[in-house]
């Protein structure tokens, strides 16, 4: 029986993938709000009538207010190995993000230098190298516009802290709800318009391409700019049909 905490994308007898809620927790904080891998343990007990303490490994994070696909592992094989392919950047995840406003470029690759401020818990972006500072780069494209809003698609080549948050606002255009980084206004739900949508690699032991699709958050404005997404791409469709 499914736990109606936890919205699974995936799981064999290897690895679980699943759709995080904005709020739930990838690793526990100071809170000591009950986390995601603590969720998804009881669930694997009770489900699979596990005696003692269950294994789960943690093979990457997202921040507590983004939403989407977070993979761990069942087994500590999987662990070892997903972990490798993470580390060889063979592992493939985008994400969608609702900005404030329009870029100026329908696509673009941003480089900034980043430091961390550990008591702020907050990034700060440089145009140029600066003294521990850290190379962030990321790919955006433009996929859906609305009056004041915007859709973005956007592909990580490095990993840094608050990464996509620190560099869209660094481009003048925050993340919607994002009032670390700049926006105008929260979202009612306490998150952020950051959505981890699809992850894609190579099974670690079945070998086996996996492709996995994160439905987004159901408010009106995730609805309305998805939306609009599907009927460009079947405007385009029908466009190539009529040449």
């Amino acid at each position: 029986m499914n736990n109606p905490q936890i919205n699974i994308l995936y799981e064999d007898n290897h690895i679980i993938i699943v759709n995080k809620n904005v709020s739930d927790l990838v690793q526990k904080d100071k809170t000591g709000d009950q986390s995601l891998p603590d969720k998804i343990k009881l669930y694997l007990k009770q489900q699979y009538n596990k005696p003692g303490n269950v294994f789960l490994g943690v093979t990457h994070r997202l921040d507590r207010p983004v939403s989407g696909v977070v993979l761990f592992a069942k087994t500590s094989k999987a662990l070892q190995r997903l972990n490798k392919l993470f580390a060889t950047q063979q592992v493939q995840k985008i994400y969608w993000a609702i900005i404030q406003g329009t870029p100026n470029k329908i696509q673009n690759t941003l480089v900034h230098y980043l430091i961390k401020n550990e008591k702020q818990n907050k990034s700060y972006a440089y145009n140029n190298p600066v003294e521990h500072a850290k190379k962030a780069i990321l790919h955006y494209k433009l996929i859906a516009k609305g009056v004041n809003y915007s859709l973005l698609e956007v592909k990580l080549e490095t990993g840094r802290h608050h990464q996509i948050r620190c560099q869209l606002a660094a481009n003048g255009t925050p993340i919607k709800g994002d009032l670390k980084y700049g926006a105008t206004r929260s979202n009612k739900d306490g998150g952020i318009s950051l959505h981890a949508h699809s992850i894609q690699f190579i099974h670690p032991v079945t070998k086996k391409n996996i492709y996995i699709v994160a439905e987004t958050p159901k408010q009106t404005l995730w609805q309305q700019l998805t939306t609009q997404l599907t009927n460009n791409l079947n405007n385009n469709d029908n466009e190539k049909t009529n040449v």
